[in-house]
């Protein structure tokens, strides 16, 4: 397969996903693509950086994207996150912003989310995969199996942890998982923090000190949210 297999601690929740059906399609799928030379992001070695960056037992907080971006220099396997030196997206701008607000943190200058995957939250797009220059393009393709398997693999462990759902898009797929309202955990909903929507709610919905405050109560430990 072109797909590797996930890290250590994610493959008894996700290697049978693998030899599925849908995911063996995306196999078929991803292969056909790049043997046309397509260019997809991100390269291989990083399709797999956020259950790689926060182990499945080390998971805080879930934030949910929906595919990678599909400029060159951006992706690089965390959802809202782009690489250093890369321009800082809309949307990050907005999270920046409310992060300001929320808990008066000054705006990173840049948009490299990887200190935050490695104190436990999980960035996780919906898509893993992107072809250059057009959004959405690997959506409905596959990846969606494995990754509610890895949301589901999440919300069935004791340990309370934040999933923080922005826009519909996040919504709708947390509520595939069987449970997830029901358990321990803390569900924080608000609109997607894209240009579009961010003044629609997610300004001003503090998820960042509802979360802290949410670890903290249960014993995990708050997240330093400085990028």
């Amino acid at each position: 397969m072109t797909i590797t297999s996930p890290p250590d601690s994610w493959r008894p929740a996700l290697e049978p996903v693998l030899q599925s059906p849908p995911l063996r399609a995306l196999d078929d799928f991803l292969r056909d693509e790049e043997a046309a030379g397509k260019v997809i992001f991100p390269p291989h070695s990083q399709r797999f950086a956020a259950l790689e960056a926060t182990p499945l037992d080390t998971v805080r907080v879930v934030i949910l994207g929906q595919d990678p971006y599909h400029g060159t220099g951006q992706a690089h396997g965390l959802a809202f996150s782009v690489q250093s030196g890369a321009k800082i997206p809309p949307s990050l701008v907005n999270i920046y912003k409310e992060l300001e607000a929320d808990l008066g943190l000054p705006r990173a200058p840049h948009g490299d989310l990887t200190r935050w995957a490695q104190q436990g939250v999980l960035l996780l797009n919906n898509a893993l995969t992107v072809e250059a220059a057009k959004a959405g393009s690997h959506q409905k393709r596959g990846w969606e199996h494995f990754t509610d398997a890895a949301v589901a693999a999440v919300a069935a462990r004791t340990e309370p942890t934040v999933f923080m759902l922005w826009g519909s898009h996040a919504q709708k797929k947390a509520a595939r998982v069987p449970g997830l309202v029901d358990g321990p955990h803390l569900v924080l909903n608000a609109p997607h923090p894209s240009p579009l929507s961010a003044y629609s709610g997610f300004f001003g919905c503090k998820h960042f000190s509802k979360a802290n405050a949410f670890l903290e109560r249960h014993g995990r430990g708050a997240i330093d949210w400085r990028a």
